[in-house]
């Protein structure tokens, strides 16, 4: 039941509402300390609790929290010298390929080399800068290797996986979470496409079965 409340007021922290209210006041004072800090801290527990479980952050060894803060706006490139007509200055108006929240993975896992991302979630943001809290698992640790519901990353196929688009974050990027139309992503992937043409030609030309190694 907390933590149906700590959701209501984190969904909207602006808003007039009695939870609203406080967590705004609260993140403004935060920030005052959060803009001295280090680009990448690790933190004692989440800011958001209820976020970080649903995510599968447990309050036991081998859970590590790290909070990332990362500049905001468009990308800004440096104004050629030569002469150019204004369209082809190429200056403003790029867009990251990346969303902000996986670059602050991908600086996380950097910093902590050892250590496999779970997850993340937007904390706050003010006019320059957005934080992002990311829940680190280290895959080494006895008590990850012991529970049945984290234990899957310590699978070798998990390793790097923010570097390889397979948090949350990533398969945003990758397309993979666009839900419309009534389908479960964006686009097929390029393997899934590729093998069905390839059963559709061959079941033109007669062939009952494709090649094991092709699947």
């Amino acid at each position: 039941m907390a933590y149906r409340y700590m959701a209501e007021a984190w969904r909207k922290p602006y808003s007039d509402e009695p939870y609203g209210a406080s967590v705004a006041e609260i993140m403004r004072q935060r920030l005052i300390r959060w803009r001295k800090e280090p680009a990448v801290v690790r933190v004692e527990k989440p800011t958001r609790i209820d976020r970080a479980r649903r995510l599968g952050y447990k309050a036991k060894q081998g859970f590590v929290v790290v909070r990332v803060r990362v500049r905001r706006g468009g990308l800004s490139k440096p104004r050629p010298r030569a002469g150019r007509r204004p369209k082809r200055m190429g200056v403003r108006k790029y867009k990251h390929a990346k969303s902000l929240q996986l670059i602050a993975e991908e600086r996380a896992a950097r910093k902590f080399p050892n250590l496999e991302v779970l997850g993340s979630y937007w904390v706050w943001e003010d006019g320059r800068y957005k934080w992002f809290e990311v829940i680190m698992v280290d895959p080494h640790h006895p008590t990850i290797k012991s529970d049945p519901e984290i234990n899957w990353i310590c699978h070798p196929s998990q390793r790097k996986r923010v570097f390889r688009g397979k948090t949350t974050a990533g398969r945003r990027m990758r397309g993979l979470l666009h839900k419309g139309r009534g389908a479960e992503k964006l686009r097929p992937s390029k393997r899934a496409a590729w093998l069905r043409k390839l059963r559709e030609k061959a079941k033109k030309k007669g062939i009952t079965r494709v090649a094991k190694h092709l699947i």
